[in-house]
C-alpha cells in the first residue's frame, strides 16, 4: 500500500483508468444477485484491490439501504491479486462482519462480465478529506471524538475475530452530508483484514514473524507490521494512535522518506521516537493512549473502555452537539463501572518501547536472489 492520501466521495476522479494489465472496460449498468439495475456514474476512488463508482438506481427506490437511489459500487477484476481463488477475499470479511458497528452494509454482490461487483451504502468524505478541506487541521475535541468512536468500532470488529490491518484516515469515512448519518463514523476497505482468533479453537493465533512480508500503509503501520510480525489487536490500535496524532498535528515525523529502504527508515524512526516527543504538541490523552498501545503484548486483550475514557476530558458533555457521533463509544462506556475496581497495577509489565534507541533492534530480510539473508540493525548506530 502506498504512503499517501486516499480517495473517497469528496475527491472523485474522472475517467475510466483500469488497473495495470487490465483492459476490460467497466460496465455502464450493473444488475447482480437480484439487485435493481444501476447506472455506473462518476468514479469515487481506487484502492489496492479495486475501483469504486457511484451507482444510481434506474427505476424506483427510496430512502437508504438496499432501496437507496444512490449507492457505491466496487469493481474488482477477476484477474486481480485479491481474486486468485475466486470471489474477492474482502467479500468473505464483509459477510463475517455483517451488522457490525461502524462497518458499512453490503446489499448485493455477484459477478458481471470480467468483474466481481459489490453494491454497498454510499458514504461521505474520509477523515483525510475532512482534515484537508478544513485547512489541514482539526480541533482537539474533534480528534478526541474520532478516537472514542474509532476505538468502539475496532472493538466491534475485534469481537468478531478480525483485525483490520490498514487503519488510517483514508479508511475512516463519515456518512453522507445532509443525512442523519453525516456525523457517523465508518471503517472501510477490508481487503487486508486478518483473523486474530482461530475460529476452530477460539484461541489466539500463534505468533510468527516474516520480516520480508509487509501489509498495510507505511505511514500508519505499527512497528510490528514493519517487522513482519503476525497481526493482532494491538496493531490496529497503534495505527489508530498514529492516525490521531496526524489529524491533530498535521504531520508525522517519519513522513518524507523515499526509496527502496523507506519502510526500514520509517520503522527505525517510529521505534526511536518516544510518546513524549511524538505527542509533544498534543493534549495528554494522546500520549497516554500511545504509551498504552505500543506496550501491549501480542495476545493481550485491549481494555477498550479504559482507552476510550482517556479522551473523556476533551469531549463536550452534550452528545447531540459533538462533531462526531459517539453512540458506539457511549455503549462501550456503559461497561466502565464494573471495570473501575480492576487493579491494573497487579498486572504490571515491562515497558518494551519507550523510544530508547540503544535497546531497539530491527531485523529485515534481503529477499533478492540468489539467497535470503537476515540483517540486524541497531537503530542507535545505523
Amino acid at each position: 500500500m502506498a504512503d499517501s492520501g486516499g480517495v473517497s466521495a469528496n475527491n472523485a476522479a474522472a475517467g475510466n483508468d483500469d488497473e495495470e494489465g487490465n483492459t476490460a472496460p467497466f460496465p455502464e449498468t450493473v444488475q447482480i444477485g437480484g439487485s435493481p439495475e444501476y447506472r455506473v456514474e462518476r468514479k469515487l476512488g481506487k484502492g489496492g484491490f479495486g475501483h469504486v463508482f457511484v451507482g444510481r438506481r434506474l427505476t424506483g427506490g427510496n430512502g437508504r439501504g438496499a432501496g437507496a437511489h444512490e449507492v457505491a459500487i466496487k469493481f474488482e477484476h477477476n484477474t486481480s491479486k485479491g481474486c486468485n481463488y475466486g470471489p474477492p477475499y474482502e467479500w468473505h470479511v464483509y459477510s463475517a462482519l455483517g451488522g457490525t458497528h461502524g462497518v458499512p452494509k453490503v446489499h448485493y454482490k455477484g459477478r458481471q462480465g470480467d468483474y466481481y461487483v459489490m453494491i454497498m451504502d454510499m458514504l461521505g468524505p474520509s477523515l483525510w478529506d475532512s482534515w484537508n478541506s478544513a485547512g489541514q487541521t482539526m480541533s482537539s475535541e474533534m480528534v478526541a471524538c474520532i478516537a472514542a468512536e474509532a476505538i468502539s468500532i475496532l472493538e466491534s470488529m475485534h469481537s468478531k475475530g478480525y483485525v483490520h490491518g490498514d487503519v488510517k484516515p483514508e479508511n475512516f469515512l463519515l456518512g453522507q452530508p445532509g443525512t442523519p448519518q453525516e456525523k457517523k463514523l465508518f471503517l472501510v476497505d477490508l481487503g487486508l483484514a486478518t483473523k486474530w482468533k482461530d475460529p476452530a479453537t477460539q484461541q489466539h493465533v500463534d505468533y510468527d514473524q516474516r520480516p520480508d512480508a509487509f501489509r498495510g500503509t507505511v505511514r500508519y503501520a505499527s512497528a510490528h507490521a514493519h517487522l513482519g510480525r503476525t497481526a493482532s489487536r494491538r496493531d490496529d490500535l497503534e495505527s489508530l494512535a498514529y492516525t490521531l496524532v496526524f489529524l491533530h498535528r498535521g504531520r508525522l515525523p517519519w513522513q518524507g522518506y523515499q526509496g527502496d529502504n523507506k519502510s526500514f527508515l520509517v520503522c527505525k524512526r517510529k521505534m526511536s521516537t518516544s510518546p513524549d516527543i511524538l505527542c509533544g504538541l498534543c493534549p495528554q490523552p494522546f500520549k497516554l493512549f500511545l504509551e498504552t498501545v505500543v506496550n501491549m503484548k501480542f495476545d493481550e486483550e485491549p481494555n477498550y473502555s479504559k482507552l476510550i475514557s482517556l479522551f473523556d476530558v476533551l469531549i463536550g458533555p452534550n452528545p447531540s452537539i459533538r462533531p462526531i457521533n459517539t453512540d458506539g463509544a457511549q455503549k462501550v462506556g456503559q461497561k466502565r463501572s464494573r471495570l473501575l475496581n480492576d487493579d491494573d497495577d497487579s498486572n504490571a509489565r515491562k515497558k518494551i518501547r519507550l523510544g530508547v534507541p540503544a535497546t531497539q533492534w530491527i531485523s529485515v530480510y534481503n529477499s533478492r536472489s540468489p539467497m535470503k539473508q537476515r540483517y540486524h540493525y541497531n537503530v542507535a548506530s545505523t
